[in-house]
């Protein structure tokens, strides 16, 4: 059974998966520059929580590179089976992966915020033909 949205509601919706869109953006962003910025904080944070040891600097850069056309594509909403899909898929990994953080809660609080954004990355992608405000057609 589908029903139809109200305009006001779908206007809500879309600014809501805008304002998400955008929040999603903004970290992965971020962790994207600190691959230019600081590849050497990249280098361990492969080895410590991915057990991913030798990557280079170069290879941080070009995971970089290839992050920031993600991370691009993502907040213009192209192709956004895929591009919310491989972000939702990249940080569920980042938020599985420091799993050992979560035991010592009180020492590792801001860990628990990669949580509510991978909920985020979910809503995003099972929304995603409505996620429609300022995206590419």
């Amino acid at each position: 059974m589908q029903t139809t949205l109200t305009s006001d509601v779908q206007s809500k919706l879309q600014w809501s998966l805008l304002s998400l869109r955008l929040g999603v953006f903004l970290v992965m962003f971020v962790w994207t520059l600190d691959k230019f910025v600081n590849p050497g904080h990249s280098m361990r944070i492969f080895e410590k929580f991915y057990g991913i040891g030798g990557v280079s600097e170069v290879a941080a850069y070009v995971m970089g590179g290839l992050q920031l056309l993600l991370v691009i594509a993502f907040v213009l909403g192209i192709k956004k089976r895929i591009t919310y899909g491989v972000i939702f898929l990249m940080h569920g990994a980042s938020t599985l992966s420091a799993f050992n953080q979560y035991f010592d809660a009180f020492n590792n609080l801001l860990f628990f915020a990669a949580w509510p954004m991978w909920a985020a990355c979910f809503a995003l992608y099972m929304l995603r033909d409505q996620d429609t405000k300022f995206t590419v057609k």
